[in-house]
């Protein structure tokens, strides 16, 4: 169950083990676990022995195989998938079977991944905790008392608790990232563009993308290599004439030569002592492998979290207007007409968070706000930009907290959508510029609770943040953690 993605690969490919019994012994762990953890909504058993057996049958006739052969990984739930609900852990969607498979599913397919099942996940992807799923409560492996993080929380919290090899989340302003900091593994968020969003059901189309949430630095290179690379239904999606798709993994344990890291002093002071103390940690180990910290300012940064709220539910409210009891999804069986066939089937679906980003992205579309608040909101978002560009002049990279807190508990701040959106803080800028960041575990506080930090780089430089963080990970054994509940 401690086997890396790599690990796994390895083995069912030399035929040393059969990817049918690695599949069983995941299963049987899920059994165990889960209905303490709650990370999924669907399991796909049936289908998921199916693909098991197709690799081993290529195996043992000598074809190849591909790079995740019988490899068991979860999807957040907002990934289309024929096979099962896609339900984006909304009532409203409770019953909808796709049409379709997402891009990046269909890459692991081809990459001959065994999917094990759907993970939950905050409604829609909005949320910090998982906490507004529609459908169901996911709890953090490591405490059961605390909020995985969020939206991507299942996904966190089942490869934290070792229920599946490696899993696939979305990041909207940091949703792969916090959670996978709460849970202590590692989030990567690729460059906007670097990863089709085709399948992705849309919260901020303009923020979201997907990304991997492993065990290691080296599990994340090699989900990267399958789901990267241009699509030519995802408009948004960079070419590969203009931004190359590299090997991942052909570098990753080369250590970068007189690595520059950019700090932010100011930006780390808003963080929990224990927070602070470890990240001064993590730039000791840095520095004694010949890194030189360089001290920078971000002027903007105070207003990501502004101008996100904005932007963000500015799209959303867009994207969701789709779900109105007609087109498809939940309709009301109270409507006297086709007016409350609209105002009932959203009223009685979507719950409480859904309908505030909604009502808050309409108001600031609307006649007489646009320009105060949408339009300034884009501006701030260019100055956001252009603060990581001149970042990315002085430095190789930039290095934050993911969260300014641990993993906290379960109702705590769901009276407080203030405090709630606050989780994000260190997160939400890397989104509003698109840039790629990875979330790598990096100690435990007094109460055992995983503490991450994030390394930022320049656009289209995964490359280069994983070899960062792979730096860092030679020298800990922080990824090597495991919760109670999964030893």
């Amino acid at each position: 169950m401690e086997w890396t993605v790599r690990a796994l690969q390895e083995q069912i490919s030399a035929g040393q083990i059969r990817s049918e019994e690695v599949v069983k012994a995941f299963f049987e762990r899920i059994d165990k676990i889960e209905p303490q953890v709650g990370a999924f909504l669907t399991l796909l058993k049936e289908t998921a022995y199916e693909q098991a057996r197709s690799v081993d049958e290529k195996i043992a006739a000598g074809q190849p195989v591909g790079p995740l052969a019988g490899v068991p990984l979860a999807i957040k739930d907002n990934l289309c998938m024929t096979v099962g609900p896609t339900t984006c852990a909304s009532k409203m969607l409770e019953h909808f079977y796709s049409p379709y498979n997402a891009h990046v599913v269909e890459n692991l397919k081809a990459a001959d991944a065994v999917i094990v099942g759907k993970t939950n996940m905050d409604e829609f992807a909005m949320g910090s905790s998982t906490e507004n799923s529609g459908l169901k409560r996911t709890c953090n492996p490591w405490n059961t008392s605390r909020v995985p993080g969020g939206s991507s929380g299942g996904s966190a919290a089942a490869v934290a608790a070792r229920m599946c090899a490696a899993a696939l989340g979305s990041d909207t302003g940091g949703s792969i990232r916090q959670p996978a900091g709460f849970c202590g593994v590692v989030g990567l968020k690729p460059t906007y563009g670097r990863v089709s969003r085709y399948g992705l059901v849309a919260y901020g189309s303009s923020l979201d993308q997907i990304g991997p949430i492993t065990q290691t630095v080296e599990d994340s290179a090699i989900l990267l290599n399958v789901i990267a690379g241009y699509d030519s239904r995802d408009s948004t999606c960079v070419s590969e004439d203009i931004a190359p798709v590299p090997d991942y993994t052909a570098d990753l344990e080369q250590p970068f030569e007189g690595l520059r890291i950019a700090v932010v002093e100011s930006l780390l002071e808003g963080a929990q002592i224990e927070v602070q103390q470890v990240i001064a940690e993590v730039l000791k180990i840095y520095e004694a492998q010949g890194a030189q910290l360089v001290p920078i300012q971000m002027p903007h940064f105070d207003y990501a979290i502004s101008a996100y709220y904005v932007i963000a539910t500015a799209e959303a409210s867009s994207n969701l207007a789709r779900y109105d009891g007609v087109h498809y999804g939940y309709r009301s069986s109270r409507a006297q007409d086709y007016i409350e066939v609209y105002s009932k089937s959203r009223d009685e679906a979507l719950g409480p968070e859904v309908k505030r980003r909604i009502m808050l992205g309409t108001f600031a579309l609307s006649s007489g706000y646009y320009d105060a608040y949408y339009l300034k909101a884009l501006k701030v978002r260019n100055l956001i930009r252009e603060d990581f560009t001149r970042a990315f002049e002085q430095a190789d990279c930039l290095m934050l907290p993911v969260s300014p807190t641990t993993a906290f508990r379960l109702g705590e701040k769901t009276a407080d959508p203030l405090q709630m959106y606050l989780a994000d803080i260190y997160t939400i800028a890397v989104n509003l510029a698109g840039v790629p960041a990875a979330s790598i575990p990096c100690g435990l506080d007094r109460s055992r609770l995983p503490i991450g930090f994030q390394i930022v780089t320049a656009p289209f430089t995964e490359q280069t943040l994983l070899r960062i963080a792979r730096m860092y990970e030679r020298c800990t054994c922080w990824h090597q953690q495991l919760p109670e509940i999964a030893q």
